[in-house]
């Protein structure tokens, strides 16, 4: 790719019935471990001081409350749930973009370095966010191929791959000459993951990629995720709020609600016999013509991040609330068939 280093990694079965990442350094195959963690976070909090009124108190706000997740080489994390539960806040901590308050993120094995520090500065080439909103995004005064090469600048790494960049994603070389504004919603999309993957990064974080994009032009952006991901082998957090998209291309997925994970699994699991209260609800309300059963309504409305209820932050909607929901939160457990919920009904059922 005319100077561009790519790094793919590819999931291999070995004898003994266990599977191994492997590294394709210039065609050569490293054997790097079974199952390698890219990415690890544990017990992220993230605090925020809100002002009630003019001349209100200044009261706290977690917007992040003890999120750990995993994430591996070549693997997709999706992690869905309403707006304002955490995600895209998530997706920061994880990238390094804003320091938690407590828990820390391992990125290769290695410690997510201080923000600003030269160490970090180096890491970014190896993770790269798409953001919502693709024209936000873009800087409206600069040529698209101007900006696919800002990365690679900004990384002393050769720029003569820009029109690779943009046939991978299904952009034309002139087009790489237009103005943002000059590009369709979709175009300038693509012209977003161009530059994300400009410096061929191991994990990219999507935040809300396709929700700013018509509908017809959905379906495209996520099969181009996907066949970049499959090319490219990298690691993919993918943050949304549509369970369909999630499905389409995780490998594993993680529901929250006010700041916690409360339910992780595979994605036929969770999204199809979901275990937790919430999860049951959101995946109730996709269209589906062959579904026994209506549409789960939760009580009331989402409660104050700043005024959280105590137990089980989900108890005041929650149909089944028990006593002890109101009073003690319950952890984030293995059900023992791969999924992990945080749920007193759920883990008494299993």
């Amino acid at each position: 790719m005319g100077g561009l280093r790519r790094v793919c990694w590819q999931l291999e079965d070995v004898p003994g019935g266990s599977r191994v990442a492997r590294r394709l350094d210039g065609g050569r195959a490293v054997l790097t471990g079974e199952a390698e963690n890219l990415l690890v976070a544990q017990g992220l909090v993230k605090r925020y001081a809100m002002r009630r009124g003019w001349l209100g108190r200044s009261v706290e706000v977690r917007a992040v409350d003890g999120v750990s997740l995993t994430l591996e080489r070549g693997r997709t994390l999706g992690l869905v749930g309403e707006s304002g539960c955490g995600k895209s806040t998530t997706a920061r901590l994880v990238l390094g973009l804003e320091a938690p308050d407590a828990g820390g993120v391992r990125f290769d094995g290695a410690a997510m370095p201080e923000a600003g520090s030269p160490a970090w500065k180096a890491l970014r080439a190896r993770m790269q966010m798409v953001f919502q909103d693709p024209l936000g995004a873009l800087d409206r005064r600069l040529p698209i191929a101007t900006q696919i090469a800002e990365p690679l600048v900004i990384h002393n790494r050769p720029t003569d791959g820009v029109d690779a960049l943009l046939a991978d994603v299904g952009l034309r070389p002139d087009q790489g000459l237009r103005y943002p504004h000059e590009l369709s919603g979709g175009q300038r999309q693509r012209a977003v993951l161009a530059r994300a993957l400009a410096t061929s990064p191991e994990l990219l974080v999507c935040d809300e990629p396709i929700s700013a994009l018509d509908v017809s032009i959905q379906a495209q952006v996520m099969n181009l995720l996907v066949e970049l991901q499959e090319s490219r082998g990298m690691a993919m957090l993918f943050v949304s709020h549509d369970l369909r998209a999630v499905r389409q291309v995780s490998h594993r997925v993680a529901v929250m609600y006010l700041g916690r994970i409360v339910e992780e699994g595979e994605p036929d699991a969770v999204l199809h016999r979901p275990a937790h209260p919430y999860a049951q609800a959101l995946v109730s309300a996709i269209p589906h013509p062959g579904r026994r059963g209506g549409r789960i309504l939760l009580q009331g409305d989402p409660p104050n991040p700043a005024d959280r209820p105590s137990g089980c932050a989900f108890h005041p909607r929650c149909a089944h609330a028990m006593p002890m929901c109101r009073e003690v939160a319950p952890v984030l457990a293995d059900r023992g068939d791969g999924r992990l919920v945080a749920c007193h009904l759920a883990q008494d059922a299993a």
